[in-house]
């Protein structure tokens, strides 16, 4: 493997793992605040993105289309917390599981219905298209390090908001004791419907972003949410920082993975058959990691110890 081309998958992966950071930070706030299993959070990851696609289309503007796709994930958020989620705090997770599946086949019947069964597709802005030459005479497209850029910006966005701000404090105390913070004043229903309103702005502009370098599609969200959780069973529930560990790791482990491990296999075994159980296990190799930090760290990189 050239040099190149190692720096590249790495590029891949970090673009990939910052892009699941942003569905893993969102479900790491409703989880960790409101103690709540949204199976649901894909959707709103796939409202951002088709929300996105229609407004690039009648506007042209790749800027709006982000705004639209970060107001209607969390405006819909917003209105999923206040109709159907409220209602489930005092439940078990088994009913949390149940009523939030149910609403993923709304919202993929629902999307289905307003714009049909066939893929949308949002253009890359000519601003952002085309490589840019990395030192070491390297081509990378442009767009995709944009991702890597907006993304890490937007972690260093949401971790001041987090540990600097007054809504933050109030964040961090809801995960530790939500009854003491209600004791103390605070409205606990309005800082629920802001935290899961902050989450689906999250998954949508993560939807809007990634919707640009794929098709947006019914669906989209949900192998994605499964991701989502890797990270956060990697990363340690309730910390934004092993959120952002693990999506690193995982992006890294399956984009290199998928090269690293056929070639590895040609060494033993002839070249069809390597590229063949080389994809397999590629394809279960963030498992696999997520299984051996399990056994190191029965509660994730940076979870609290038990």
């Amino acid at each position: 493997m050239s040099f190149i081309l190692l720096v590249e998958q790495i590029l891949n992966g970090l673009q990939f793992g910052i892009m699941l950071f942003l569905m893993a930070a969102g479900l790491t706030l409703i989880f960790g605040v409101m103690g709540l299993i949204n199976l649901a959070h894909g959707s709103l990851y796939m409202i951002g993105a088709f929300a996105a696609a229609t407004v690039a289309g009648y506007t042209g503007s790749f800027v709006l289309a982000l705004a639209a796709a970060l107001a209607a994930a969390a405006i819909v958020g917003a209105i999923v917390e206040l109709v159907v989620i409220r209602r489930l705090y005092d439940k078990d997770h088994l009913d949390q599981v149940l009523a939030t599946f149910a609403l993923i086949l709304i919202f993929s019947e629902g999307t289905r219905w307003l714009f049909g069964s066939f893929p949308l597709f949002l253009d890359i802005p000519d601003y952002l298209s085309g490589p840019v030459t990395l030192p070491g005479g390297i081509q990378y497209p442009l767009y995709r390090l944009f991702l890597i850029v907006v993304g890490l910006l937007i972690a260093l966005g949401l971790g001041a908001l987090i540990t600097k701000t007054r809504i933050g404090i109030q964040i961090r105390a809801g995960e530790n004791d939500r009854e003491m913070i209600a004791a103390l004043g605070i409205d606990i229903s309005r800082l629920y419907t802001l935290v899961f309103a902050l989450g689906a702005g999250l998954a949508g502009i993560a939807g809007a972003l990634v919707g640009a370098i794929q098709s947006v599609q019914v669906g989209m969200g949900e192998p994605v949410l499964i991701l989502a959780f890797v990270v956060i069973v990697i990363g340690g529930i309730g910390s934004m920082k092993g959120a952002l560990i693990g999506a690193i790791l995982v992006g890294l482990t399956d984009t290199l993975g998928g090269i690293f491990l056929p070639e590895l296999l040609k060494l033993f075994t002839d070249p069809a058959t390597a590229t063949s159980v080389g994809s397999s296990l590629a394809s279960m190799a963030i498992y696999i990691l997520m299984g051996a930090i399990l056994i190191w760290r029965p509660t994730g990189l940076f979870g609290a110890k038990s």
